[in-house]
């Protein structure tokens, strides 16, 4: 397996469990439609996660299934075209809560086996 596919098949890893987290995040900041909220995925992760519409519109499917998001279809302002732009529900917002808890929560805990302040006793 090459490098490049080594890099993609982890990053996969790690979207696969942070992917719904990432764009309740990224609604936080306002409407987007699909293509906009990959984009911010991609730019704020400095491109290290590059959103597939193959990941990102099953999960925004899942979310608005899970009533965490609505969409609605409406002609962007600078363009004279339609696009599936997605909100953020309320319950939504508690659901980001809850996955930045988390989050944080196995992060601090990773962390602590990769850097752990005093050694070890056996």
């Amino acid at each position: 397996m090459s490098s490049m596919a080594k890099q993609t098949q982890q990053r996969t890893a790690v979207l696969q469990g942070t992917l719904d987290m990432l764009i309740l995040r990224t609604l936080l900041y306002g409407p987007a439609h699909g293509h906009q909220i990959g984009k911010h995925i991609q730019r704020t992760t400095n491109e290290f996660l590059q959103m597939q519409h193959g990941s990102l519109y099953p999960a925004l499917h899942r979310l608005e299934r899970r009533g965490w998001v609505v969409s609605k279809w409406e002609t962007a302002p600078d363009r004279n075209r339609e696009f599936k732009y997605y909100r953020l529900t309320d319950k939504g917002r508690k659901q980001l809560i809850v996955e930045e808890s988390q989050w944080k929560r196995m992060a601090e805990a990773v962390a602590r086996v990769m850097w752990p302040t005093a050694p070890e006793e056996n």
